[in-house]
């Protein structure tokens, strides 16, 4: 027998088991806590707002697909990844391919034009939210052409804002919101603009009021909508993250990015090309069960 042959024993599989019915039950009692507070927020909303139900986006970054396959059991759809190589691997998985075969992925993160083809080849692509200038939204047009052909679906894509002015941020400047989704909708025919996103900065306190990043793309899709004579309700906003999906559902977005209150707190490679800005402090939710590092990469092996 090979001696490179693993072996694994009756304690490796209890520990794989015992993680996977740990992490099932703590991924599914922290999806429905989000989904009831992203109801409750929506409620609150003033009526005066457009009546789009927000969507929950689910990201997963640092993730076993494990995660992914149960959120998707417990009824979620809507997932987010930041890294185009995480999002391939990912959505190519074929545990992931399997079991979620009505999966939507987004893309969330920094996009550079080197890595379009790569993005736009993943299967199940719904959305990128990323495209932060008019150059971009002409490679990812051209390459959606070129990738999936004539006569595919058009790409949804969202346009980010750098409403926080800092540089650590990506994002149009506010001033070219306008001109750039102008230039998408005009000169972009494979892709659907579907509405402006934003991080914004982290830790802000909602006692000085609401989130002057939030209120800012709120001013920007009404210049959006009055230039180019557009429906509020047909431009969606994609803000707020796991310590402010609430404030930001209840002034108005559609769409939220929620992780680790969701995932547990993230565990990120150590290298400094993969580390993104700071994260925001942990949630007070609990973080799913933790084992050892072996036997959860083991229980990838074992048929449980």
């Amino acid at each position: 027998m090979s001696s490179s042959q693993t072996f694994f024993s009756t304690s490796d599989f209890v520990a794989a088991r015992m993680w996977k019915v740990a992490m099932s039950e703590e991924v599914g009692k922290a999806l429905q806590s989000v989904v009831d507070r992203v109801n409750q927020a929506a409620a609150r909303r003033p009526k005066t707002l457009p009546a789009v139900p927000p969507r929950l986006v689910a990201v997963s970054k640092t993730k076993p697909p494990e995660m992914v396959v149960e959120a998707y059991r417990q009824g979620q759809r809507n997932f987010g990844e930041n890294y185009v190589n995480e999002l391939v691997d990912k959505a190519s998985d074929p545990v992931i391919l399997d079991s979620c075969p009505e999966i939507k992925w987004h893309f969330i993160g920094h996009l550079q034009k080197k890595n379009v083809n790569k993005l736009l080849g993943v299967p199940n692509l719904f959305l990128v939210e990323t495209v932060d200038s008019a150059t971009l939204a002409d490679k990812v047009n051209s390459s959606w052409q070129r990738v999936r052909g004539a006569g595919a679906q058009r790409l949804k894509v969202m346009v980010q804002l750098n409403t926080s002015g800092e540089q650590s941020k990506h994002g149009l400047l506010p001033d070219e919101t306008v001109d750039t989704v102008k230039h998408i909708v005009s000169k972009c025919s494979a892709l659907h603009f579907l509405g402006l996103m934003t991080i914004g900065r982290y830790g802000y306190d909602l006692n000085l009021g609401p989130n002057p990043d939030f209120q800012m793309l709120l001013a920007r899709r009404q210049e959006v909508c009055d230039n180019l004579k557009m429906p509020l309700e047909d431009v969606e906003l994609s803000m707020g993250m796991s310590t402010d999906f609430e404030h930001a559902i209840e002034v108005g977005s559609t769409n939220v990015r929620v992780g680790s209150v969701i995932f547990g707190n993230r565990e990120y490679p150590n290298s400094a090309g993969n580390t993104p800005n700071p994260s925001p402090a942990p949630s007070p939710e609990k973080s799913s069960k933790k084992v050892s590092e072996d036997a959860a990469k083991k229980m990838q092996h074992l048929t449980v």
